[in-house]
């Protein structure tokens, strides 16, 4: 986990080229994750030195979404 707001129960992840690797780790945390009622965004380590403003908005509009359940 690289963030998390406890707030808006979203965890965020950026991963990076040990992903490859340890898929279903990943995959193991990722549904305990959720089964803990939080909701999980990932972005690869390419995405966000790509176009950080992007994946910016896309956090933004995850954390606006949960403010207005």
């Amino acid at each position: 986990m690289d963030f998390y707001c406890h707030k808006s129960a979203l965890v965020i992840e950026v991963d990076g080229d040990i992903h490859d690797l340890q898929k279903e780790e990943d995959e193991r945390r990722e549904k305990a994750l959720s089964e803990m009622g939080l909701r999980i965004v990932r972005f690869g380590n390419d995405e966000v030195m790509r176009d950080v403003s992007a994946v910016a908005g896309k956090i933004k509009s995850m954390l606006v979404y949960s403010a207005t359940r």
